[in-house]
């Protein structure tokens, strides 16, 4: 069969990113297929790196920082050997789209240079190396965010001067804490699908289980981070698209209400759609390099440079009041309570989910917290409005970016093409629809204050970010459990809890909810999820991510214990 232009395109751009690796990071023996080697974290990735290597990349971006900011690790030693072990994952899993590994040692140069002569850092992230998604413009860097047609070009854009120089926010502001920039991860093209695919990077498979998926759309965020080949990057979630890579790959990852993380001059698709607004969101291997992460942006006061960013800078008061709470639950537990939602109506969790919930209740309820049954307002409704909010344009703009080219998009892509657009009565009607949700979600919390026994409402609530651990190519049919959480507008935090066990998460008869928890009933193959992170995501009310933040601190380590 004939290569079409499009394909031989994909093949050059792909084949770029593996030669920008130097010939010393290449690997040279066969690596085993997944069915031979499914996990390609830990041991199997250490044996390509020296000691000092591993010493290196094994901290987390919290811990980076505290060798960093001092003195005791150069920027250089630390950026080196992130690019190797960034560029071996590459090598195993396909999670990188673009590869900058000379720009970054320049910077790091630089950065050793001022500490050198000031005998200070420039910032808190001085020398942390840092992963962006391919959405974010860096300087001297394509970005493709998966379109073929996008390569050679400023988002599709033939000969637009903006092309390679020009910067997003969130780069520009990394740059002035002190981080190291040195690649761009895979995406699915559209942004909107819980896998990554697309045409330039085929698939970006799950590193520790490479049967399957590494979720979407910051799937190679997820990936390389798992593999430590970052330690720490930045996603955007619409749909649960930090979430769900976070909780496949054993990750924490936080979606922040919209207006705290600036987006500004970040590609996006279906730019310009304001009903449920994309956000980013920071994931890392640990919650507190989270925060670490999260707060540091803040420092650069986005809202000067951002008019959609809110000005709220990082609320210490708040951080410090959770803070306490969780002290003085200690002594008393009843000072936090906790709400659990075991499944949304729609798709029941498989078992390596429930059992992962199970967990998280279990521990909650053995340190003595009172833990209610969540029952809120349908989450069938919310999940409505957020696939009218997603359709909004009837596929019109990723009908128009795989056009570029004429590429084939990926049968798993959610968007549909084709369909009728929305009138601007339609999108008010659906506005209004997600306000009237928005109101009722927030008075059913507002009641909990009578059943709590603090006189608050809950603290927050835990439930699945997916119906299951990681994902089977071309299954992942059920975004609801985050995507409601984007209608609402609400903090959400992934916590890893555990991992899937073909000996004990087996399918059980049961009633189903529906076709969609039939389906997924079904799919569930115990034997080939084995070893797939479980986790969970907890969700707390508009803007809190100080707090939310701190409570994922402490349920992360309870349940880890």
């Amino acid at each position: 069969m004939a290569i079409t232009s499009w394909e031989s395109l994909a093949n050059e751009k792909r084949q770029a990113t593996l030669n920008a690796i130097p010939t010393k990071w290449r690997i040279q023996e066969p690596i085993p297929p997944p069915s031979e080697l499914r996990d390609v974290t830990g041991t199997y990735i250490q044996k390509f790196l020296t000691p000092r290597e591993i010493e290196i990349t094994e901290l987390d971006a919290y811990g980076i920082a505290e060798k960093t900011t001092t003195g005791e690790w150069t920027a250089v030693e630390v950026t080196e050997a992130f690019c190797h072990r960034a560029a071996l994952a590459h090598q195993f899993v396909n999670c990188l789209h673009e590869v900058f590994f000379d720009l970054a040692i320049e910077g790091a140069k630089r950065l050793d240079a001022y500490f050198a002569e000031h005998k200070k850092p420039l910032g808190p992230l001085h020398g942390v190396p840092i992963s962006l998604k391919d959405q974010f413009h860096v300087k001297g860097v394509e970005t493709t965010m998966g379109y073929v047609g996008w390569i050679g070009t400023f988002q599709g854009l033939k000969d637009d001067p903006r092309s390679r120089v020009f910067e997003s926010e969130l780069v520009r502001e990394l740059r002035a804490l002190g981080a190291v920039l040195y690649c761009k991860t895979s995406v699915p093209a559209t942004l909107m699908c819980g896998e990554t695919v697309n045409n330039i990077i085929t698939y970006t498979n799950n590193p520790r289980n490479r049967l399957l998926g590494c979720g979407g759309s910051s799937g190679g965020e997820g990936a390389l981070i798992a593999l430590k080949g970052s330690p720490g990057g930045f996603g955007t979630d619409i749909g649960g698209s930090v979430r769900i890579p976070a909780v496949f790959n054993g990750l924490y990852g936080i979606r922040p209400s919209s207006g705290r993380i600036p987006y500004e001059g970040a590609a996006n698709s279906m730019d310009g759609q304001n009903t449920i607004l994309s956000v980013i969101g920071p994931l890392a291997s640990t919650a507190r390099s989270l925060q670490f992460l999260f707060k540091a942006v803040l420092e650069q006061q986005p809202w000067l440079h951002d008019p959609l960013v809110l000005e709220i800078p990082w609320r210490s008061e708040l951080e410090q009041e959770t803070r306490t709470l969780v002290e003085q639950s200690a002594k008393d537990p009843s000072k936090l309570t906790f709400a659990i939602m075991k499944h949304d109506g729609i798709v029941m969790p498989q078992p390596p989910i429930a059992r992962a919930l199970d967990i998280v209740e279990r521990t909650l309820k053995q340190l003595g917290h009172k833990v209610i049954e969540w029952s809120p307002p349908s989450h069938k409704t919310g999940m409505e409005l957020a696939d009218a909010a997603y359709s909004l344009d009837g596929g019109a703009d990723a009908q128009y970016h795989f056009g570029l080219s004429g590429e084939e998009p990926a049968p798993q892509l959610i968007v549909a093409t084709g369909l009728p657009q929305k009138t601007a009565l339609e999108i008010a009607k659906i506005n209004v629809a997600k306000r009237e949700y928005q109101k009722l979600y927030m008075d059913y919390w507002n009641s909990t204050s009578e059943v709590t026994g603090t006189g608050r409402p809950v603290d927050a609530v835990i439930c699945p970010a997916a119906p299951h651990a990681a994902v089977i190519p071309t299954q992942y049919s059920h975004v609801g459990y985050t995507s409601v959480i984007n209608v609402l507008d609400y903090t959400s935090v992934v916590i890893p809890v555990t991992h899937a066990d073909k000996s004990v998460d087996v399918n059980v008869s049961r009633e189903f909810l529906g076709e969609l928890d039939e389906n997924s009933y079904k799919n569930y193959d115990a034997d080939v999820y084995d070893g797939a992170p479980a986790g969970v995501q907890m969700f707390g009310r508009r803007l809190q991510e100080e707090k939310m933040l701190v409570l994922a601190e402490y349920v992360g380590s309870v349940v880890k214990k």
